[in-house]
């Protein structure tokens, strides 16, 4: 028995010592290194954890590590009060745990609020003010509170997803869950919080609270009808809503949309056309939201995105344009009039998968030649006189090349490829990964 006690004392001892290793390198060096030992423990340890992912043979990491240590002191001399821990993954060290969350470039900068890891990892500034003031945006509230009905009704942005919540008791256990959830999808939904003197509208659960989704495709209001207790339930069905089938592609998040490796399935639109946009998210998930998983939905402003276009031989006065980036061609969905057409959106996606996109390109690609060797022929070309004759002509025809212009041999190159994580920001650790 007393062999029992005395294995029990020193297993107590030994853990009570770990935690007052941690909290002692926490207070002294203001940021912790994270080990598979300490790793639960220091992602618990405050409401955000900013961790970063280094290698020591990564020139940006050793450049990085001083900036990082800096902005920990830092933010721990300014903000004492603040519940925020600046870690660090030596990832060599620890590839156990870089492999756990899929890091494939150093450094690697992701945010962990209340143990849970954020889907947007940093990407800004490396410098200590850009990651204090970085720190200070996680740790600010998620939730916007209103102060009446017409209120929130009048500063709501309708283009955004808008979580709107009423809640008997702000400081119960629901209503912590609640505010969690936001602190993680912040960055996907507008989340709104009754003041104490707004009444509660019809439709409540039995204990008088009521969340609803505001769907900013369709303007109707999707009611929660799960327990509220239940943290997992609650955080699955907001994530399923703030964030949707088809995202919207900008130079903010195209490189992280990247690194996500499915190839690109975009609708180049025009802004204006939301009529278009909800036509087409209804498409997607009628045809392929089986899909998700091997293909990338996406809206991109026409406007913006103007380059891409260009190589698919489009103009903005052609949208809306559908085409999928492979990430080494681009393809065209051949006709806009046919997309709502039951099985076509599915059969050009399937196509990408099975490689026939390619082939009836280069089958194509046959006819084209075939019809250019005719036409030299009826025209007396020479082959050393194709390339003069044939850009002159494609001149003549106002740059859309007649038989006797040679056609391409490839489908147009990728060109959201080139917008993946620079190699001049970042130690890639697979060149080819895209």
């Amino acid at each position: 028995m007393r062999v029992v006690l005395l294995l029990i004392t020193v297993l107590t001892w030994a853990v009570l010592s770990q935690d007052v290793q941690t909290q002692q390198i926490i207070q002294e060096d203001q940021h912790v290194f994270i080990t598979a030992q300490n790793h639960d423990q220091v992602l618990q340890s405050a409401t955000v954890v900013f961790v970063a992912f280094c290698a020591e043979w990564c020139p940006f990491s050793r450049r990085l590590k001083p900036v990082w240590e800096e902005a920990a002191r830092v933010f721990k001399r300014e903000h004492p009060d603040k519940s925020a821990v600046f870690a660090i993954v030596d990832s060599v060290a620890n590839s156990d745990i870089s492999d756990k969350y899929f890091v494939n470039k150093y450094p690697t900068m992701k945010v962990f609020v209340n143990g849970e890891m954020v889907t947007k990892e940093y990407r800004g500034t490396r410098s200590t003010e850009a990651l204090t003031h970085f720190v200070l945006q996680q740790l600010s509230t998620a939730m916007n509170e209103f102060p009446s009905q017409e209120y929130v009704e009048t500063h709501m942005d309708r283009v955004k997803r808008n979580v709107i919540a009423y809640l008997v008791d702000r400081n119960s256990a629901q209503a912590d869950n609640l505010k969690k959830v936001a602190m993680i999808l912040k960055d996907e939904c507008s989340f709104w919080l009754s003041g104490p003197s707004v009444s509660t509208p019809s439709g409540a659960d039995p204990q008088g609270n009521l969340i609803t989704f505001l769907d900013p495709d369709s303007g109707e209001q999707q009611k929660y009808t799960l327990s509220l207790d239940n943290y997992d339930l609650l955080k699955q069905w907001l994530t399923d809503k703030c964030i949707p089938l088809v995202r919207e592609v900008t130079f903010e998040n195209v490189e992280e949309l990247t690194e996500e490796g499915l190839p690109f399935l975009i609708y180049f639109r025009d802004t204006s056309n939301r009529d278009g946009d909800r036509v087409f998210s209804e498409t997607v998930i009628r045809e392929i939201s089986d899909q998700k998983g091997s293909v990338n939905p996406l809206f991109a402003d026409g406007k913006k995105f103007a380059h891409p276009l260009k190589h698919l031989g489009k103009t903005q006065q052609d949208l809306p344009v559908l085409a999928i980036d492979s990430f080494q061609h681009m393809f065209l969905f051949p006709d806009m009039n046919e997309l709502t057409v039951p099985g076509k959106l599915r059969q050009f996606v399937m196509d990408l998968h099975s490689g026939k996109l390619h082939k009836e390109f280069h089958e194509s690609l046959d006819q084209k030649m075939m019809d250019l060797a005719k036409f030299k022929q009826e025209n007396g070309i020479e082959d050393n006189d194709e390339e003069q004759n044939g850009e002159r002509q494609k001149r003549e025809a106002g740059g859309q090349g007649p038989p006797g212009f040679k056609p391409k041999t490839d489908p147009p190159p990728s060109v959201f490829k080139e917008l993946k994580p620079s190699g001049k920001r970042y130690s890639l650790l697979s060149k080819t990964e895209l």
